[in-house]
């Protein structure tokens, strides 16, 4: 199909809109048609340019990062022994022998949630119908729809997933072939889309480094400007005008003295970045950006407002994980454990993200020991280090057999 049928495609599912669709997959097209919220600062917002930001870049790398380092693990309680014991499964290696590996994974589908608000987990089988490994979609490629009356699955209430696969082709699946991962949503099919909802934030930090990069590469770089004193006409102007743009115009001409054939007088240049407020206003969508993606402006190396450092840093990285890192994976937790035959789950550990300082944690683990919350081995091995050397085994005195007791005739 040609582009032009492809618009004529799109143009009429506009015009005649189905009720179950949820989504737009192409957000170009959403801005051709004007359908979402506007961007004030004329800058197109999607994922690649809002990635190209340092701060995104570095907010979706940290929590998408910290979350993929954190253990998968699959659980279930014992009724028999009211221990809790681990379980194999598939989540111990969830992208397969050939596909991602488990790191790569749990961080791709957190990208995609910070991002995009959804995660696609295509199911892939074996031979014998069981589940080897979740494939990740990227979540453009997925239209949400609702099952239309009268399907096999209506009864369940299952959302069927429409996927464009990379050879221009489509396939339908439903929930028992694909698993639906949401982040915040409104109406409970689809998440709503970090990007979407900050596109203006977004398109004004990425304005500005337009600016900026407009300015280092065409902008006057020298401390003055110069005026003519005599009249001259519209000729004489340009040839002025392009030997003074050759000679200040452009990073190699910095710091150099214009020479002009001309009677000019100098002026002291009196706008700077500074006095536009344009590095404060870069500064303050450092902190803008922190904040819709909920990380503490000093892990996005903004610290020149920083004073509460010690132990009120130390605070707001365990923050992070409890009012942050928590709530993400809560949404990846619950899905994935439905995959699971009951009453098995699967949980992230976050026992080495919450790890004290090695002052405390030994002082910890000798007030349990001495409470008897944990022998000294167990103990030992939260530290990694291995078990103590049973005690030698000391030789037995052999027993004195009393003397019997001589007794008169």
């Amino acid at each position: 199909m040609g582009f032009g049928g492809w618009v004529g495609k799109q143009a009429r599912r506009l015009i005649a809109p189905r009720n179950d669709v949820f989504s737009v997959a192409d957000p170009g097209l959403a801005r051709i048609f004007q359908i979402g919220p506007p961007n004030f600062s004329g800058v197109d917002v999607g994922e690649t340019t809002a990635m190209s930001l340092s701060a995104v870049y570095r907010a979706v790398a940290l929590i998408a990062g910290t979350i993929g380092t954190l253990p998968l693990r699959t659980l279930r309680d014992n009724p028999a022994t009211g221990q809790r014991e681990r379980y194999q499964s598939v989540f111990d290696d969830p992208g397969g022998p050939y596909g991602p590996t488990p790191m790569s994974w749990k961080e791709t589908i957190t990208a995609h949630l910070l991002l995009h608000g959804n995660a696609y987990l295509r199911h892939i089988y074996g031979g014998a119908g069981q589940l080897v490994a979740l494939e990740p979609i990227h979540p453009l490629s997925v239209t949400v729809e609702l099952p239309r009356p009268g399907e096999d699955n209506w009864p369940l209430g299952n959302k069927w997933f429409r996927v464009s696969l990379l050879d221009n082709k489509q396939i339908r699946l439903d929930s028992n072939d694909l698993t639906h991962i949401m982040g915040l949503s409104l109406n409970g099919i689809v998440g709503m889309s970090c990007i979407e909802a900050a596109r203006n934030g977004l398109g004004t930090a990425l304005a500005g480094d337009r600016a900026a990069a407009k300015m280092f590469s065409t902008g006057a770089l020298v401390s003055g400007m110069v005026t003519a004193e005599d009249d001259m006409d519209e000729a004489e102007a340009t040839i002025v005008k392009a030997s003074l743009d050759r000679s200040m115009n452009g990073w190699e001409n910095a710091g150099t003295i214009p020479v002009i054939n001309r009677k000019l007088k100098f002026q002291q240049w009196s706008m700077s970045a500074t006095d536009a407020q344009f590095l404060e206003s870069r500064a303050f969508q450092v902190e803008e950006i922190a904040r819709w993606f909920g990380v503490p402006p000093h892990l996005l190396m903004q610290t020149d407002k920083q004073t509460s450092w010690g132990t009120g840093v130390e605070e707001q990285n365990l923050g992070l994980a409890r009012f942050n890192l928590n709530g993400w994976t809560t949404r990846i937790e619950q899905p994935l454990s439905r995959l699971l035959p009951g009453p098995r789950w699967v949980e992230f550990d976050f026992a080495g993200l919450e790890r004290p300082t090695p002052e405390d944690e030994i002082n910890l683990l000798i007030a349990q020991v001495n409470a008897g919350l944990l022998t000294v081995d167990e103990a030992r091995a939260i530290r990694n280090l291995p078990p103590l050397p049973p005690k030698p085994e000391t030789a037995a005195e052999p027993a004195v057999s009393p003397e019997p007791e001589v007794v008169p005739a």
